[in-house]
């Protein structure tokens, strides 16, 4: 289940388009995240979620990511994170260990699976 909180929300069920704005707070329970930002879109039509301003996304196990916005394909766990002018994305994951001893790739707060 997903929860959304905002200042205002809208939606344009002709083009398939959610929009929360002002104070956006997400709160992803099966996955443990809850991401913060001025504003986010859901387009329902290509599974994507796109939040800007401000964007913060953490997880229960203190994962994190930082940005001025982050696209995410949600049916392919891609994410795309752009930094605020002139400053850098911040993100903090843990790498995991794979069967071999060696570290397997992290994944971002928003990915966990």
């Amino acid at each position: 289940m997903v929860t959304i909180e905002s200042d205002k929300q809208q939606a344009d069920n002709q083009n398939g388009i959610v929009t929360a704005t002002g104070n956006v707070r997400i709160v992803y329970a099966d996955r443990g995240m809850t991401a913060t930002s001025r504003q986010a879109q859901y387009f329902s039509n290509e599974g994507r979620l796109v939040l800007t301003g401000d964007v913060d996304v953490i997880d229960n196990d203190g994962q994190r990511l930082r940005a001025e916005k982050l696209v995410y394909q949600l049916d392919s766990e891609r994410m795309v994170a752009e930094p605020p002018a002139g400053k850098q994305v911040f993100s903090k994951f843990r790498l995991q260990q794979q069967g071999n001893g060696k570290p397997a790739p992290g994944k971002p707060a928003i990915a966990k699976p």
